[in-house]
């Protein structure tokens, strides 16, 4: 009867010691994976803006962004603004894109695996330049009409 006993305080011990694991434990993770779903949302409505998805955001933040990148080139020679510009508005979208990615990793991935960083900068870059080369295409075959800018009227 004794070791009945002995066993059954025994049991409710190891319940009371798991239940405050649990309990210790599962606020931190609820806590880190709210932190990891807000910074993805974050990283993904910024690298929405920044991406060439969004049709609106050349004129409020990649052009200002661009031609901020072209001055600060410019410093170096005059002749450095326009292909500055060039060269910050293609890296704004491929920061959009990079940040796409992360976002919706930390949001949509439910277990927490390693990241590659030098694959997903590799795969972001790859899908801007094609990006790039398609635009280029669609204005060299007249699908696109090129801006006004390059005209010598």
């Amino acid at each position: 009867m004794e070791s009945v006993q002995k066993v059954s305080q025994d049991l409710n011990l190891a319940k009371q010691k798991i239940s405050q694991q649990l309990e210790s434990t599962a606020p931190e993770e609820f806590k880190k994976d709210l932190f990891t779903k807000l910074r993805g949302g974050f990283f993904l409505v910024l690298g929405y803006l920044l991406s060439p998805l969004c049709w609106w955001n050349d004129l409020l933040f990649n052009l200002p962004i661009a031609y901020g990148f072209g001055y600060v080139c410019s410093l170096l020679s005059p002749k450095l603004l326009i292909p500055g510009s060039i060269i910050g508005y293609w890296l704004t979208n491929i920061v959009g894109i990079l940040l796409m990615q992360v976002g919706s990793a930390d949001i949509f991935q439910n277990e927490s695996k390693e990241r590659n960083l030098k694959k997903e900068l590799l795969t972001g870059l790859i899908s801007s330049t094609i990006f790039t080369l398609v635009v280029i295409v669609l204005m060299q075959l007249k699908i696109l009409d090129a801006p006004a800018l390059f005209s010598n009227n």
